[in-house]
């Protein structure tokens, strides 16, 4: 089969590296791919990835067989439908499925419906409005951009203040263009999150292991969100009972809700799941793969991952039996200074070639290449994963892995999985 994986992160890196194991992967071809991904797929450019016209014409051109979309905006923007339209089979949802990631007002609105535990709300488009119902609310309280933001727009705000320059920020200021034309504003929900995907035909739903991200910059979860600075799975928080109470209460309504409205739903579904006293409840849902959950989720896969997605996009998920790995995996992402504010480009990245021989994993995420150099080229460079039998011994690993590896005023979080290694302390 020829595949075709769009997207250049350490997400679409890491589906590649997965996809590539297959038997079934004859010839692997990513747009616009990155470094990184350069060893087992054709990387090719000048391809927008927004355009779905060109994406067409370029699947035509290679004879490819399944199109795996990475990112959250082609999604959205109806690749899926225009490859579907040409005869061509992709994996991920439709246009108007992937609005359960598009618009969250459209998500929140869908649970509110259908009785999915998630956190009260209301939706604003006028700034006064929202910033009147803050005052009336108080804090702490979370806003978020009704629409894309690239995993930013949400602000948990602590204190009264934080969350009128939330509403200032997003609406006022436009930080995340269009997407902050309209807020969500939501109560905070104490709890612990964690992050489940899903595969799903649209009618059968497999969880994944769980896992969880650290959006917070620095140690301590400090600073200011992130796309995510780390992962590990599997969370200790997502007890199988968990896992099996978040299924039944979250992801089926939601695959029958979403197939009652329609917009039959097929690929991955993610849940930003937050553990409360009540039981599992939905911070928010993806309509793709999460970055940097991917990173440790696919590692523990032991089953053919293209066998999975053509389930998907078949309508057999049900004839599948997924098969996952006992140990754990850890995901540290090492970032450019400045990030996630303005930061500089194009550094040059020592011990790659190091860090592999430690038995360790890089997924590039933000890398080019310049005069026969791998330099830096994002917020969010690399992923180093190491998996082990457990938790403990793994992150031991991810982190000899990073500090093999250097590049002009690199940082990365000390602290991931702390979580998890306090949970099985205190066992």
């Amino acid at each position: 089969m020829n595949i075709l994986v769009i997207g250049s992160g350490g997400r679409e890196h890491t589906l590649a590296w997965k996809l590539a194991q297959s038997p079934k992967a004859t010839k692997l071809y990513a747009v616009p791919g990155n470094p990184g991904m350069a060893d087992i797929a054709e990387c090719i450019g000048g391809v927008d990835i927004c355009d779905n016209e060109a994406l067409v014409k370029l699947a035509e051109d290679k004879a490819i067989d399944l199109v795996v979309v990475g990112p959250e905006v082609p999604l959205t923007n109806g690749v899926v439908d225009a490859m579907n339209a040409a005869g061509i089979k992709a994996f991920g949802p439709r246009k108007l499925a992937a609005e359960i990631e598009g618009s969250k007002s459209f998500s929140k609105n869908l649970m509110k419906k259908y009785g999915i535990p998630t956190a009260k709300y209301e939706v604003f488009t006028d700034a006064d409005e929202a910033r009147a119902y803050i005052k009336k609310e108080g804090a702490p309280i979370v806003i978020k951009a009704d629409g894309l933001a690239a995993g930013k727009g949400v602000i948990v705000a602590m204190t009264l203040e934080e969350a009128l320059d939330a509403v200032h920020e997003i609406m006022d200021d436009a930080a995340f263009g269009k997407a902050g034309s309209r807020v969500v504003i939501e109560e905070f929900m104490e709890g612990e999150e964690a992050s489940l995907l899903a595969f799903t035909d649209g009618k059968t739903i497999y969880p994944m292991v769980s896992s969880q991200d650290h959006k917070r910059a620095y140690d301590g979860d400090k600073g200011p969100n992130t796309g995510g600075m780390g992962t590990y799975a599997p969370a200790p928080v997502m007890t199988d009972e968990m896992v099996k109470i978040a299924t039944e209460r979250i992801l089926k309504p939601t695959i029958a809700a979403m197939a009652k409205e329609g917009r039959p739903y097929k690929g991955c579904l993610y849940a930003g799941l937050m553990i409360t006293k009540e039981g599992p409840k939905v911070v928010e849902f993806n309509a793709r793969f999460g970055d940097p959950e991917t990173q440790v989720v696919l590692p523990l896969l032991e089953s053919d991952l293209v066998d999975i997605m053509l389930a998907c996009t078949d309508g057999h998920l049900d004839e599948e039996h997924i098969e996952w790995s006992k140990g754990a995996a850890v995901c540290v992402v090492i970032a450019s200074g400045g990030y996630p504010k303005a930061y500089k480009k194009g550094y040059p990245i020592e011990g790659l070639a190091k860090a592999k021989a430690l038995d360790t994993l890089v997924f590039h995420a933000g890398t080019a290449e310049k005069d026969g150099k791998i330099v830096t080229n994002g917020g969010r460079v690399l992923g180093v994963v190491a998996k082990a039998d457990d938790i403990r011994t793994a992150v031991d690993k991810a982190y000899k892995g990073v500090n093999a590896i250097t590049f002009k005023d690199a940082f990365h979080r000390n602290d991931i999985a702390h979580r998890a290694l306090e949970r099985l302390a205190d066992k």
